[in-house]
């Protein structure tokens, strides 16, 4: 059937301003890609495709020619820069081989110059480019050059009895599953073979959704606890929840009637509760400074002897009775202690105990951020120990007066503007120690006025005397720092076997992705630690450090980023990508901030954050799930801007108030909200502690919630919840961008069965043996992340094993 000649023109007219268009767009980026010092590729493509459109147009056979060698010379290009790594590949190749595909269609090649045969040279040559296009792409999904395929031995892996002293299987009494910051589950019930039939047991929701006029980020990061018959959790506005572990059935609830109103909250989130049971201590407090034996308060009424810690959005601390949420009456004023005293007039919102304190047999040690980038004047970061049973300030640690820890006169204030803590500490009570992740003085980005005691602290590990509060030692892993890498990770107490024996040891986890493994008795390095160089220079006034320490334990990126790792949907906003990498400053890692604005990589939600890692202490297996996205920090001359964020997120420009700099934080996207930089970007991950070797990574996530279509590519996703790991050899992660908790085989980091949540999991999981029924549930929290951009939810859901028929 021959079509009219209206129809044919149009269709080829419309081809040939489409291929004229996209090399006009090639053209003009490429030439400007290749002024700022990158690729020639997209100025030369662009060149062919007009010149193809113009050939079309005069419906010359030459223009099949020239765009068979514009493809073929796509593919070459594309192998010499990325080799055979399909999300590197498909975006560079699949535009042009869908417009190859449609030079080829009858009904367009053969008008393209009429009277010659169909199946010529032209398009033999360009259908050749098309099938070795396809090649391309199908032995490129055979390739995985971001796996370590390693595996832990059968003899390693075997059930092993539980070291001395373990916690029962059915308890779950601290953020980290114990004092020892593990996030380890001594049930063995679930295993590699019956994992399959696990269905979900119950859903429980908290009714505690996000309301009009929320300020901040809404986010749902709790770790439930699990005592006696109850899982005890809190919500975002600061609820506390117990609830039945085996139904979900609401026990009772506690709403401290927050202030949600205030002017500068960045964050409104809970990320646990703590737990102590005075019952289990009958002796003197604490000793006093003279030596002597202090008791500080009397005995907890029977009604309180077991009882829950609350932190507050609105900055109080509240000690509730574990079975009936009531305030203890005896601690601080009426159950509660109000964190704002000592931090001047400004606290409120400012000062925000998102995470959980840290409880000893005496004491409940309570740390806060402080809003990130508000104000050179700012709360400080203090460190507070109060009485678990009365509530009084027994030390403080503050940060600018580091050896003043007597409890601080009333009406007088902390140092403004230290550095704080704002995730999860660990504490030693059988060394006296309490261990604090330590964060930066505000402004993060910008530190002309920071004190010697401010450098000495920022992103340290500080070793605190749990009798006075005195600095025993601390470590530092960065210095000066002007990339918001503040310790973010609980630490980890783990004995690693050694040749002379078992060495008490701390895993600290960095953003940068180093592991620190230390001595926890004197902070010596165990993992050797080395100084290295770094790019040098910053804004007017400020100064960078001339090098950086690392560990040899690290998951900071082997290479820093180049041209050729700049990603996109299509190759026209990789173009994009690649000029934008050109514009800013990128020396590598550590490059500082700059009013050009600087590639930071890693980003600022770090390789590692405040889910930190899992570890088997009896099969000395650590397992871990770094990110890798990279995001863009541009100073800002405050007379160049009107108005800037007051508070509500991290992201965006940022005042900092008093300093001649706001800050700009936004992560390295193309056009089209895509990573400029290519996948993946995030894994699952483990390494022998007896070795300190990694034995495996994998890829980990999909692209199901992220996609359009929801299209399911295992493509590598960021992950920001914990790990857990349980006796039997299993990890569990809920924390993917997209929808789903996982489980996966510790012996390779296989994924054995995953099932879908109803909104983000970024969280970390729990597991434990009920004492009613005996079954084993693991459980998580799956109420979403408002930074993280996942979908918010309150839904506490629990899995258990399928009954056999």
């Amino acid at each position: 059937m021959i079509e009219s000649n209206e129809a044919q023109p149009l269709r080829i007219i419309l081809t040939t301003w489409l291929v004229a268009l996209l090399g006009a767009l090639l053209v003009l980026g490429g030439a400007y890609l290749a002024w700022l010092g990158g690729s020639w590729y997209y100025l030369l493509a662009g060149l062919g495709l007009l010149l193809v459109g113009v050939l079309i147009h005069r419906r010359q056979r030459a223009a099949l020619w020239l765009y068979a060698l514009v493809l073929l010379a796509s593919l070459a290009w594309t192998v010499y820069e990325v080799r055979f790594d399909w999300w590197q590949m498909a975006p560079r190749i699949d535009l042009w081989c869908v417009l190859g595909l449609w030079l080829l269609l009858p009904w367009i090649n053969r008008y393209i110059a009429p009277g010659q045969p169909w199946r010529d040279g032209a398009s033999v040559v360009l259908g050749i480019g098309l099938l070795l296009g396809a090649g391309m792409a199908g032995y490129s999904l055979t390739q995985d050059y971001h796996r370590l395929p390693g595996r832990f031995d059968e003899p390693r892996m075997a059930t092993v009895d539980r070291a001395p002293g373990s916690r029962s299987a059915s308890e779950w009494t601290a953020y980290g599953g114990s004092s020892r910051g593990e996030r380890y589950a001594s049930a063995e019930q679930i295993t590699s073979a019956n994992v399959g039939r696990l269905k979900k047991a119950w859903e429980f929701h908290t009714g505690d959704l996000p309301g009009e006029g929320d300020p901040g980020e809404i986010t749902n990061q709790v770790t439930p606890l699990k005592i006696g018959d109850n899982l005890f959790i809190c919500t975002p506005h600061s609820i506390a929840i117990a609830v039945d572990a085996d139904t979900g059935e609401e026990r009772w609830r506690f709403d401290p009637a927050i202030n949600r109103k205030a002017e500068y909250y960045q964050h409104m989130t809970c990320r646990g509760l703590a737990y102590h049971d005075a019952a289990a201590y009958a002796g003197p407090l604490i000793a006093g400074r003279d030596g002597a034996a202090a008791e500080l308060s009397p005995q907890a009424p029977p009604r309180c002897t077991q009882r829950l810690f609350l932190p507050t959005n609105d900055s109080t601390l509240y000690a509730l009775d574990l079975h009936d949420g009531k305030p203890c009456e005896d601690f601080g004023e009426g159950g509660m202690v109000d964190l704002k005293v000592g931090l001047g007039d400004d606290a409120l919102g400012v000062y925000l105990p998102t995470s959980p304190p840290v409880v000893t047999e005496k004491l409940v040690i309570v740390g806060g951020s402080v809003t990130d980038n508000g104000s050179v004047d700012s709360p400080g970061g203090v460190i507070r120990a109060y009485d678990v049973r009365s509530g009084e300030l027994v030390w403080n640690f503050d940060p600018g007066r580091p050896d003043a820890t007597e409890p601080l006169p009333a009406g007088e204030t902390y140092v403004r503007s230290t550095p704080n803590s704002w995730t999860i500490a660990t504490a030693d009570e059988a060394l006296g120690l309490v261990y604090i992740p330590m964060g930066n003085q505000t402004p993060d980005q910008w530190g002309v006025q920071r004190s010697p005691e401010a450098e000495r602290f920022t992103a340290a590990l500080v070793a605190l005397d749990l009798e006075t509060g005195r600095v025993r030692w601390e470590f530092r892993t960065v210095h000066h720092d002007l990339w918001d890498r503040d310790l973010p990770s609980q630490p980890t107490l783990v004995d690693i076997e050694g040749p002379d024996g078992p060495v008490p040891a701390i895993i600290q986890p960095t953003k940068r992705g180093d592991l620190y493994v230390l001595d926890r008795r004197n902070g010596e390095p165990i993992v050797p630690v080395s100084e290295h160089p770094v790019p040098q220079g910053t804004v007017e006034g400020d100064f960078t450090a001339p090098t950086q320490p690392a560990s040899a334990l690290s998951y900071a990126p082997e290479e820093p980023l180049y041209e050729r790792d700049m990603w996109g949907g299509t190759p026209f906003d990789q173009l994009i990508c690649r000029i934008q990498f050109h514009r800013l400053r990128y020396e590598g890692d550590f490059t500082p901030p700059s009013e050009q604005g600087s590639l930071i990589y890693p980003g600022n939600v770090g390789v590692f954050n405040w889910p930190s890692v899992a570890v088997d202490p009896q099969r000395q297996i650590l397992f871990g799930a770094p990110n890798y996205l990279a995001f863009v920090s541009r100073l800002v001359r405050r007379e160049e801007v009107r108005e800037a964020r007051q508070g509500g997120s991290e992201l965006g420009l940022q005042p900092n108030h008093g300093a001649p700099y706001m800050v700009s934080l936004e992560p390295f996207l193309s056009p089209l909200g895509l990573p400029c930089q290519a996948p993946p970007w995030g894994y699952v991950t483990a390494v022998d502690l007896r070795s300190m070797d990694k034995v495996w990574q994998r890829k980990n996530g999909t692209s199901r919630d992220s996609a359009p279509l929801g299209i399911p590519l295992t493509v590598g996703v960021p992950n920001l919840g914990g790990p857990l790991i349980t006796a039997s050899g299993l990890g569990f992660l809920s924390g993917t961008l997209d929808y789903y908790l996982r489980a996966y085989d510790m012996r390779t980091g296989e994924e054995l069965w995953k099932d879908r949540l109803p909104a983000g999991g970024q969280a970390t999981p729990i597991s434990y043996v009920s004492e009613k029924t005996g079954k084993q549930y693991v459980v998580v929290m799956a109420g979403g992340h408002g930074s993280f951009g996942t979908r918010l939810g309150d839904s506490l859901v629990a899995w258990a094993l399928e009954e056999e028929e």
